[in-house]
């Protein structure tokens, strides 16, 4: 006993010191980073990066929200420190490991069968793409997108409700955590949004949030087939793709992704030192609760 709690504890520190060296490795061979970052004005700089703050919370309840799908209470804590973590796997990892690192961590320490797990991150995703394409297609329809939102949850609470044979493995789901998780994803797709408008309009004050509801769109389905660290080039792609649709320029949209991932590195790092500070390695190591 006391040597697997040893090991674990191993394994907690080296993922932290290797964690360090990937950020060393990474500074170290983009030295552009300082320069895009020291152009980036004060104002914008703070707000994009407190906005980013507030998306790690989002994403916390969306967390939250999707393994009390699965019937299990996660305390807003614990979800905030696998957020973190799960964040920076995500973007050093290869593909998309973020998801893969939360499915073993709820595995180990919550007994949450992997099968479970995928199944309401699927719920997750439909969630997020259905708020994103609304997003994409608000160009269309204008603030009409709102009440959309909301009748469309509507219509699938009552799906699953109603409908006996539809989707009966979800049927499972709590429809209460349903809700909890489509308004904590909307959360999230709005402070996206805002984030994007702030970068945009420090580069062309003329950008309306309309234009960039459809750029937040574009660039969220982006994450369903990118295997690249933060979608980086896919992202890029797909906006300029889309450019018709929001009429923004290639150069405008090349500057503020630059600003944009210049922040979440800064993001990452600060997430790193506080997962450093507050030794969340041992209070999230992966000890199963039913020994």
């Amino acid at each position: 006993m006391q040597r697997s709690k040893r090991l674990k504890q191993i394994a907690s520190i080296t993922i932290l010191l290797v964690t360090a060296a990937l950020f060393t490795y990474y500074f170290s061979t983009h030295p552009e980073l300082w320069t895009q970052l020291q152009s980036i004005p004060r104002g914008v700089f703070i707000t994009v990066l407190l906005l980013n703050f507030c998306v790690v919370i989002a994403l916390g309840f969306v967390l939250m929200a999707t393994i009390k799908l699965c019937n299990i209470s996660l305390g807003p804590h614990e979800s905030i420190l696998v957020t973190m973590y799960s964040s920076i796997i995500n973007f050093f990892g290869p593909l998309q490991s973020g998801p893969a690192f939360r499915a073993v961590y709820f595995k180990k320490k919550h007994n949450l069968k992997i099968k479970d797990y995928t199944l309401a991150t699927f719920v997750y995703y439909f969630l997020f793409g259905g708020f994103s394409g609304l997003f994409l297609v608000s160009g269309l329809l204008g603030w009409w997108m709102l009440p959309l939102s909301a009748l469309g949850i509507v219509l699938v609470v009552l799906a699953l409700r109603t409908s006996p044979n539809l989707f009966s493995r979800l049927q499972r789901f709590s429809l209460k955590a349903f809700g909890y998780l489509a308004l904590a994803t909307l959360l999230q797709v709005v402070i996206m949004s805002i984030i994007y408008f702030v970068e945009l309009r420090s580069i062309d004050s003329s950008i309306s949030f309309g234009q960039v509801a459809v750029y937040t769109g574009a660039a969220n389905f982006a994450l369903f087939v990118s295997i690249t660290p933060g979608a980086i080039g896919f992202r890029e792609a797909f906006l300029v793709f889309s450019e018709h649709l929001h009429n923004i320029s290639y150069q405008t949209i090349i500057a503020a992704n630059v600003i944009d991932r210049s922040m979440y590195i800064v993001l990452l790092l600060i997430l790193s030192v506080v997962i450093f500070g507050t030794h969340a390695s041992r209070k999230i190591s992966l000890k199963s609760t039913t020994k």
